[in-house]
């Protein structure tokens, strides 16, 4: 990693396997964050191993969006970004480089200590900085906080990760609230829904401090809900992405709708923008695919876009009250 590069790309180890392994074409593929990198690390691979290179242009959310017309086409494929799941099917030809950050955390760690109101502190972040979590931890405890992080189910890598989709790590922790290390907001609001506690955000990058404040969230979410009711026609969402694929919850979810009388399709696709939903006309869509779809995409689709709890809720087979954070978990 190069002083003036926060990201570990990993170029050397990268080199060391191709030229171990030998390959005739490898693939690169990085999330939206990192794309822009891509042709220069492309052109360093390339000039150290004389390896054919072919980089994803596709868009990329998580470990759970590998590109497969691209692993068709290579021998390894390098995954920049996200650790590897526990269902990695394809874990012969892919290799996942975490990119962890450099970034120190010392000082807004400090910053947050000032915020943070209860005793006992939840410890949560994502896989860039889950490197700093026992420098954050010795940080807290020198002064006097109790310090919780949580292992997670059976799709964390490692423990206090969260995932978009998954806030396994905050489960029944003991802990008052939780503070973050990271730049995105997406992630801490997640918890702060799965967890009804307080979190916050400490952004090792810009060195702010702020509260995630789910008051807006909860408001879009509830709009959606009740624009649904009186719906009769759903379109059910499944994602053919090898991570995102619901299939069986789907079907489920259909066969529930066909009970209360309501029609139901199930519509599968890799890339689910709105453009590709205005063909279908229906009332209502409901997402089995990415949990954030229906939250990062409101009000863009051409009928109202649930998750499969608010479905419920629109079903009657789940009360306002109980409406919980979509999620795909593991074991």
């Amino acid at each position: 990693m190069s002083s003036s590069e926060p990201f570990d790309f990993q170029i050397d180890h990268i080199i060391e396997i191709i030229r171990k392994v030998q390959p005739e074409i490898i693939g690169l593929q990085f999330p939206e964050g990192f794309k822009r990198r891509g042709p220069a690390i492309a052109s360093e691979i390339s000039e150290a191993t004389g390896v054919e290179i072919i980089i994803s242009a596709n868009p990329c959310y998580g470990a759970c969006d590998l590109d497969i017309p691209i692993l068709e086409n290579v021998d390894l494929l390098f995954h920049f970004g996200h650790a590897q799941l526990d269902d990695n099917r394809y874990s012969d030809k892919v290799i996942f480089i975490e990119t962890r950050s450099d970034a120190d955390v010392k000082d807004v760690v400090l910053k947050g200590l000032e915020e943070l109101q209860g005793k006992k502190v939840g410890l949560l972040t994502t896989v860039q900085h889950v490197h700093k979590l026992p420098e954050v931890r010795e940080i807290l405890e020198a002064n006097g906080k109790v310090v919780a992080i949580g292992r997670g189910d059976s799709k964390i890598a490692y423990a206090g990760q969260v995932l978009g989709c998954n806030f396994s790590v905050a489960d029944d922790l003991d802990c008052e609230e939780f503070l973050y290390i990271g730049s995105g907001g997406f992630h801490p609001l997640g918890v702060s829904l799965a967890t009804g506690k307080r979190v916050l955000i400490a952004d090792p990058f810009s060195k702010d401090v702020r509260e995630v404040d789910p008051s807006l969230i909860m408001r879009q979410r509830s709009a959606a809900i009740a624009k649904s009711l009186d719906a009769e026609s759903f379109g059910i969402i499944v994602s053919s992405k090898p991570g995102q694929y619901r299939m069986e919850l789907a079907r489920e979810l259909k066969k529930l709708a066909e009970e209360k009388g309501k029609t139901a399709y199930i519509l599968i696709l890799d890339l689910i923008t709105p453009d590709q939903m205005l063909q279908f006309k229906v009332d209502a869509f409901v997402s089995t695919a990415c949990p954030r779809l229906a939250v990062d995409e409101v009000g863009r689709f051409s009928a109202p876009m649930l998750t499969p709890q608010e479905f419920e809720i629109v079903l009657g087979k789940r009360e306002w009250e109980d409406m919980v954070f979509d999620e795909i978990r593991g074991d």
